[in-house]
C-alpha cells in the first residue's frame, strides 16, 4: 500500500485522505448503537424510534434503557420477515411504494415550480377571457319554464314590462338604487334576488348566448331592454366591466387554489414523467421514484427513517398477523387448551347470567322461543330466533343475548338478580321473559370470554416467539454509546 501511495499523484493522494477523514468523522458523529444479526444500527436510528415513541403525549413513556428491548424485539422481527421474503410479496411492495411516494412526490417539487405553474394558469386564463374581458351583470328575472304554455308567457311578458316601465322613468342617478330594490322583492331568481339581482364576474361563454349577447354590449350603468332567454324574461343592469388584474393581485389566491386542487402531485408526476421520456426506456416511473427516495434521503435524516420505519412496520405487521395475531383468532383448539390451563385467570367476583332478555307481542311465544334455542349451542341463538320469528317483514320478537352482569339489563336485573329496580316495557312488546342460567363463578367455556382469551393467547404466542428470535439472532448492544443516547452535544 506504501508503494502504491507514493506513485499516486498528488490529487488522487489527496483524495484518499479527505475521504478517508471524513469518514471517520461521520462514524464518531454517528457511531454504532448495537449490531442485530451483523447489520449496524446508528445511534441516529434509535434515537429517531425512541423520541418518536416517547414525545410528548404518550402515556407508557420508557427510559432509553427500556426502550432498548423493543427495539431489539422490533429489529429481530423485521430480520424474521425479511428471511422469509416477505418484502418479496406483490401486495407489500405496491402498499410500500405507495407509502414512499407519498412522502418523496411533494419533495420533487421545488417553489419555482409551483410559481411557474400559477403563472401558467393566470396566462391560460387571460387567454380564454379575451379581448372583452369579465363583466359583472345585476338582473331581475321573470320565470318561465320553455314548456309553458303561450299564455304562461304572455303573462310573464307583462310582468316584466311593467317592471320595466319602472325602472325608465327613474333617474340615471338613481337607477342603480331602484333596480336592486325591485329585484330584491321581484325577481324570482332567489341567488341573485338576495343581493339585489347581481351576479358575479363571468367571461363569455359561461352565459346563456340570449343573455350574454345583451350583456356584453351594455356598457357599465346601461340597462338592457327586456331579453327573453330559456329561463324566462329579464331586465340586465351592467354593473362593471374588466380586463383581468396583474398576476402579482391574483397570485396568493392562484397557489391556494393548486394546493386545494392536489395540483402539486400532479406537477411531481410531469416530473417523474419527463425523466422516463429523456432516458429513452431505460428507467420507468418507478425505477425514477425510488432514485428520488434514495436521493433526498441521504440529505433528511428524518425522511430516511420514516421512509425505513414504514418499510419495517408493514413488514412486522404482515409476519406478526400471520404467526401471531390472526393465528391465535383463528386457533379454535389452541384458545380452548389456552383457557382450560388459565381457567381461574377469568373467574368473576359476582354472578353472571348467560342468555337473553326477549320481548313479545303473544304469550304463546314466550315458551316457544325458549323451546326453539333450549338443545342449541349459545353462539347459534341469535340466528336460530330469527330465521323462526323474524325472518319475514314482521317482527315478532325483540330479543338481547349476552353474558350480563348485575347492572347490565333492567330486566335480568329485576328477574335473574331480584334487584328493585323499573323495568320499561317496549312499545307493541308487552310481555317480557328471560331465558338461560346463571354462572356462579366464572365462564363455563371460553367463547364466554372468547376476547379477553384471544388477547391473552396473542401475548403468549408473542413472548414465544420473541423469545425463539432471540435464541435464533444475535444481537449485541454498546453501552458505551448507549449512555450519549439525546446526549450528544
Amino acid at each position: 500500500m506504501r508503494n502504491i501511495l507514493i506513485n499516486m499523484k498528488p490529487i488522487g493522494l489527496l483524495f484518499v485522505l479527505f475521504s478517508l477523514f471524513f469518514s471517520r468523522v461521520a462514524a464518531q458523529d454517528d457511531p454504532i448503537i448495537m449490531t442485530i444479526n451483523g447489520k449496524p444500527v446508528p445511534r441516529s436510528e434509535f434515537e429517531y424510534s425512541y423520541n418518536k415513541n416517547n414525545s410528548e403525549g404518550v402515556i407508557d413513556k420508557k427510559s432509553v434503557q427500556e426502550y432498548v428491548d423493543l427495539f431489539i424485539n422490533y429489529k429481530l422481527k423485521v430480520e424474521a420477515a425479511l428471511d422469509a421474503r416477505y418484502d418479496t410479496l406483490t401486495s407489500y411492495q405496491q402498499e410500500f411504494a405507495q407509502y414512499r411516494d407519498q412522502q418523496i412526490r411533494p419533495m420533487l417539487v421545488t417553489d419555482a415550480d409551483m410559481e411557474a405553474e400559477a403563472l401558467n394558469i393566470y396566462n391560460q386564463t387571460v387567454e380564454r377571457i379575451g379581448p372583452d374581458g369579465l363583466i359583472q351583470t345585476a338582473h331581475i328575472l321573470i320565470r318561465c319554464e320553455q314548456q309553458a304554455s303561450q299564455a304562461d308567457w304572455d303573462a310573464a311578458r307583462q310582468r316584466i314590462d311593467s317592471i320595466y316601465q319602472v325602472l325608465t322613468q327613474v333617474p340615471d342617478t338613481a337607477r342603480a338604487t331602484r333596480f336592486a330594490e325591485l329585484a330584491t322583492s321581484l325577481s324570482q331568481d332567489p341567488g341573485s334576488a338576495r343581493q339585489g339581482g347581481m351576479l358575479p364576474f363571468v367571461q363569455k361563454g359561461q352565459l346563456v348566448p340570449e343573455y350574454e349577447n345583451a350583456a356584453f354590449a351594455l356598457q357599465p350603468g346601461e340597462m338592457s331592454p327586456v331579453v327573453q332567454s330559456p329561463f324566462g324574461y329579464h331586465i340586465i343592469l351592467m354593473k362593471e366591466r374588466k380586463q383581468m388584474e396583474p398576476f402579482s393581485y391574483h397570485h396568493d389566491a392562484i397557489l391556494r387554489f393548486m394546493e386545494q386542487r392536489n395540483m402539486r402531485d400532479q406537477i411531481a408526476n410531469q416530473i417523474v414523467d419527463s425523466i422516463v421520456n429523456a432516458s429513452n426506456g431505460q428507467l420507468t416511473a418507478k425505477d425514477v421514484m425510488e432514485q428520488k427516495a434514495n436521493e433526498l434521503s441521504q440529505n433528511d435524516m428524518e425522511l430516511k427513517y420514516l421512509i425505513q420505519e414504514y418499510h419495517d412496520g408493514l413488514l412486522l405487521y404482515e409476519i406478526s398477523n400471520q404467526l401471531v395475531w390472526d393465528k391465535a383468532a383463528k386457533d379454535e383448539p389452541g384458545l380452548q387448551n389456552f383457557f382450560n390451563k388459565n381457567r381461574k385467570k377469568y373467574n368473576w367476583d359476582e354472578p353472571r347470567y348467560k342468555g337473553m332478555a326477549y320481548h313479545v307481542k303473544d304469550q304463546a311465544d314466550v315458551q316457544a322461543v325458549a323451546d326453539c334455542v333450549r338443545d342449541l349451542p349459545f353462539d347459534q341463538w341469535a340466528e336460530a330466533l330469527r330465521s323462526t320469528f323474524n325472518a319475514d317483514s314482521v317482527i315478532r320478537i325483540r330479543v338481547e343475548k349476552g353474558i350480563f352482569r348485575q347492572g347490565d339489563n333492567a330486566l335480568i336485573d329485576s328477574t335473574v338478580f331480584h334487584k328493585d329496580t323499573t323495568v320499561t316495557h317496549l312499545k307493541d312488546y308487552p310481555i317480557d321473559a328471560v331465558f338461560g342460567h346463571l354462572l356462579p363463578q366464572g365462564p363455563e367455556d371460553y367463547t364466554d370470554v372468547r376476547g379477553l382469551v384471544v388477547a391473552d393467547y396473542q401475548e403468549q404466542l408473542e413472548k414465544e416467539w420473541v423469545a425463539q428470535l432471540r435464541r435464533k439472532y444475535s444481537f449485541k448492544v454498546n453501552k458505551k454509546v448507549l449512555k450519549t443516547v439525546n446526549n450528544h452535544e
